[in-house]
């Protein structure tokens, strides 16, 4: 009896060691407001008459890339998970940019 009750008090601190700090509320509202702006310079980038074609693309994709970046690693919590996860993520991803890729091909609109 008296083991079972040292595991169960010991379960808590190895937990703790293993466990990473997530962010806080705090900083949870501090990414939104980044997302936010990120989101409001895209609009702005849209709308801008100068810019026009590849400029445009260009911007919007690594726009969009930095937003789906930290809401992935943050939001999603892959930075805080094991590296098994974060490879079956970027396996999927890559399966899943491999096919709009062939499929665009395939209507040739590549």
């Amino acid at each position: 009896m008296t083991a079972d009750l040292e595991k169960a008090e010991a379960a808590p601190a190895e937990h703790d060691a293993d466990h990473i700090k997530h962010p806080t509320p705090k900083q949870y509202w501090l990414i939104a407001l980044i997302l936010a702006i990120v989101t409001a310079i895209e609009i702005g980038v849209a709308y801008v008459d100068a810019l026009d074609g590849a400029p445009v693309v260009t911007a919007l994709l690594v726009l969009g890339a930095i937003k789906f970046g930290m809401v992935v690693a943050l939001f999603m919590h892959l930075k805080f998970d094991k590296p098994l996860y974060k490879a079956f993520f970027l396996i999927g991803l890559v399966g899943a940019i491999g096919m709009f890729i062939v499929v665009l091909l395939t209507f040739r609109a590549l």
